[in-house]
């Protein structure tokens, strides 16, 4: 049985059950059998995205209770509200633009698009008319599902399409989105740096070492400092550095907020504690480490390297504003006095207070979503304005 925390308990799934999309799985076999073995980041991109059959594909967005794995979005609309109170500051920082354009990258079902323009509402904003909401997804399905619910909101009107290559003002989000990048997965094998390959052997998909698919992936080991140790097997996500760019060069002025689990290069390779990589599989609110099976039906996920994140951001022209956790960016925002003014409103019922206090717990907890990173980037930043978001750290253990 499964304890969700505090809300709910359901029954195990049977994963069995889930199977594979096999028409996907023939197309990759079609390839390796024509081109030889393929870097996993290559498998991962047909995994999640290919066109006729990707995981990220599928017209229902996957996260929720019902999906296959959990976002603070959708736990619950304190963290959309606790966004909105940061998003605001931003606004106030650019000194109130009359049009204020909120991107979002993986918008999914649209849950932290209605949390922030209902928290925005509740607290009187005057955001709450200058926003433009401008989701983006990968399959254009969503969009209309999201513009949907938006509307049904009482929202369809604060929904926008970026329809232009113009950088805006205002704020790029993106929760839970550079952790399913497609990566490379490499290791140290008889003291030389090789590449995992997914190959085929007649039954099942399987890995292949061989020398590396391109020398950017010693680069990058190399640039940050990194020395993996014998027999150890990492991630690097290349394609970071394009997503930053393309992400950076949508915003003339104001907010890159990015929201996911990982570390600076030092932690995030770590040969004791990260000897065996980070890569994972997540079905039905399950995890799992092996990457060849129900493909196109799972998700796959590695953590994210902040240091190249860093990186990117400074080669996009971005000023880092600031890395903290998931935990203490919430509380910098405010979600305690959010909490306070749920528990004092006579409309919030005794079962509404328990449930929205014990997944805020989840979200601040260390050894669950708190541990979560949060960095802030900006372009055209006023000279010394800070965020309340990057104000608090959790004191030190005496």
């Amino acid at each position: 049985m499964d304890l969700s925390p505090g809300i709910r308990r359901e029954p195990a799934p049977d994963l069995d059950a889930v199977g594979q999309d096999d028409e996907l799985v023939a197309r990759i076999r079609a390839e390796i059998r024509d081109a030889g073995p393929m870097t996993f980041a290559r498998f991962m991109e047909l995994a999640l995205y290919d066109p006729a059959g990707g995981y990220y594909r599928d017209a229902t967005a996957r996260p929720g209770w019902s999906g296959d794995f959990m976002t603070a979005s959708e736990a619950h609309p304190i963290f959309g509200h606790a966004i909105a109170r940061q998003l605001e500051e931003v606004w106030v920082r650019l000194d109130r633009p009359t049009t204020f354009v909120v991107r979002e990258y993986g918008a999914g079902t649209g849950a932290l698009a209605v949390a922030i323009l209902r928290g925005l509402s509740a607290d009187r904003s005057g955001l709450a008319e200058a926003i433009r909401y401008e989701p983006v997804e990968i399959d254009p399905r969503r969009i209309e599902a999201l513009a949907a619910r938006l509307a049904a909101a009482g929202f369809g009107d604060r929904i926008g399409r970026p329809a232009s290559v113009e950088p805006v003002e205002g704020a790029v989000i993106a929760n839970e989105v550079l952790d399913a990048l497609p990566v490379h997965r490499v290791g140290i094998r008889d003291g030389v740096l090789a590449e995992r390959f997914v190959a085929h052997d007649g039954e099942r998909f399987v890995d292949a070492w061989g020398p590396p698919s391109t020398p950017a992936l010693a680069a990058r080991l190399a640039t940050e400092e990194i020395a993996l140790a014998e027999g150890s097997s990492a991630e690097i996500a290349l394609a970071l550095d394009g997503w930053i760019a393309a992400a950076a060069a949508g915003l003339g002025r104001g907010l890159l907020l990015l929201i996911d689990y990982g570390a600076p290069a030092a932690e995030l390779y770590d040969p004791v504690r990260r000897r065996d990589g980070t890569l994972r599989a997540y079905l039905r609110q399950r995890v799992h480490a092996d990457p060849y099976i129900h493909v196109g039906h799972q998700d796959l996920t590695a953590h994210v390297d902040f240091t190249a994140v860093e990186r990117a951001a400074a080669a996009a022209g971005l000023e880092t504003l600031g890395l903290t956790t998931q935990a203490e960016f919430l509380v910098g925002v405010g979600t305690e006095d959010l909490l306070r003014a749920a528990q004092a409103d006579p409309g919030t019922t005794i079962a509404d207070y328990l449930v929205l206090r014990s997944t805020l717990m989840r979200m601040l907890d260390p050894a669950a979503m708190g541990r979560f990173r949060v960095m802030a980037f900006a372009r055209r930043w006023p000279a010394g304005a800070m965020l309340s978001g990057l104000s608090y750290r959790v004191p030190p253990r005496p």
